[in-house]
């Protein structure tokens, strides 16, 4: 390639990101080559920075964004629609490659392959040197769940498809497998991307959405994205103020709700939810960030009040499809756009990194194109 691709590379805790040029890139067949338009950082962008998970080095981090492209290998590449990827169209992709052959795959199961390759998480290796979403390239690799996007539709909106958005999709759809949304009182714990996401989904899907998140600021956000009331998680949930109140406000049954959302991670949101849906109701754990924390889960409860809770991590193609058709038909009623509040080069992406981890406001993102 001319100018060379180049890529954001970390070599591990407490070491800036180094820019590497990858002169070139040799494409099997149903790979394709994408020019990055925008990148943004997810928190665990931020998790690996800061030595909270175990990841392999040397490694090009991100996973979300979108971009066009480029080049294709021989015999070209499809979406998940089935629809051929032509050159200079606009894509986003998934997170996860499965080899689409073990028996996780076979079963549905394709991000938690056995043999899961994943984009932002990969060590850089020879003949996948780009390899995430934070260089003015990413190669993607066949057999890669791939959406088109329109053009029309700015980049700071489609760019969390791959991770937060569908994976929202999943949750969403995890909750209206056990009971319908249209109707029911749905609690969301956690306000940050993936909260507000999942309010604005359930919202159009027919359910009253109560948000609870200890940040004033985005209490104040998820109105914004259909909450009907909100609660600040530190108030007893009995007190004036408290989840109580809100559910009532949002025509709650008594003070419970039919469906927990949890996109925080918090041990205490999850208790919370687990002691407030009703009965019959759903809870589902989205990404949770406490590993080997105990829950008390008391069976004879699980059992009386027929509760069901369920675990997402990731997402399937289709989730990947309905994320970006979201974004698409909703991007219009729902301030997506404004979530993601800075973007900084490229060659910045430890400032990025730095503003992300402060906690404070929406979303970073970075640009290969300033």
């Amino acid at each position: 390639m001319f100018p060379s691709a180049t890529a954001m590379v970390w070599t591990g805790e407490g070491h800036a990101h180094e820019a590497v040029a990858v002169p070139g890139v040799r494409l099997s067949p149903g790979d394709v080559l994408v020019e990055v338009e925008l990148a943004t950082v997810c928190g665990s962008d931020v998790h690996t920075v800061l030595g909270h998970r175990s990841a392999p080095t040397p490694l090009i981090l991100g996973h979300e964004q979108v971009g066009r492209v480029i080049a294709l290998g021989q015999g070209g590449a499809k979406t998940t629609d089935g629809h051929r990827v032509s050159l200079g169209e606009r894509i986003v992709w998934s997170v996860s490659v499965p080899c689409g052959r073990c028996v996780r795959c076979r079963r549905g199961l394709g991000q938690k392959c056995i043999n899961l390759q994943r984009y932002g998480h990969e060590r850089m290796r020879r003949g996948w040197e780009l390899s995430g979403g934070f260089a003015t390239h990413t190669h993607v690799l066949a057999g890669t769940p791939m959406v088109a996007v329109p053009d029309d539709i700015p980049a700071t909106v489609l760019a969390p498809a791959s991770c937060a958005t569908a994976t929202v999709a999943a949750a969403i759809e995890a909750a209206a497998e056990i009971t319908a949304l249209d109707g029911a009182v749905v609690v969301v714990t956690g306000a940050g991307m993936l909260g507000l996401t999942a309010t604005a989904m359930a919202t159009e899907a027919g359910a009253h959405v109560v948000v609870s998140d200890p940040v004033d600021e985005r209490r104040e956000t998820a109105f914004a994205f259909g909450a009907e009331a909100v609660t600040d998680p530190r108030i007893a949930p009995d007190a004036p103020g408290g989840l109580s109140t809100a559910i009532a406000r949002a025509g709650g049954r008594g003070t419970s709700c039919t469906v927990g959302l949890d996109m925080s991670g918090a041990p205490a949101a999850v208790r919370t939810l687990l002691s407030t849906v009703d009965v019959g109701g759903v809870v589902v754990l989205v990404r949770s960030l406490t590993p080997h924390t105990d829950l008390p889960l008391d069976p004879d409860q699980l059992v009386r009040r027929l509760l069901t809770v369920r675990g997402v991590h990731d997402y399937a193609p289709r989730h990947l499809e309905q994320a970006a058709k979201f974004l698409v038909t909703a991007s219009s009623r729902y301030p997506f756009a404004e979530q993601v509040a800075r973007i900084l080069p490229l060659a910045q992406v430890d400032e990025a990194l730095a503003l992300a981890a402060s906690g404070v406001g929406p979303r970073v993102a970075v640009s290969p194109r300033m």
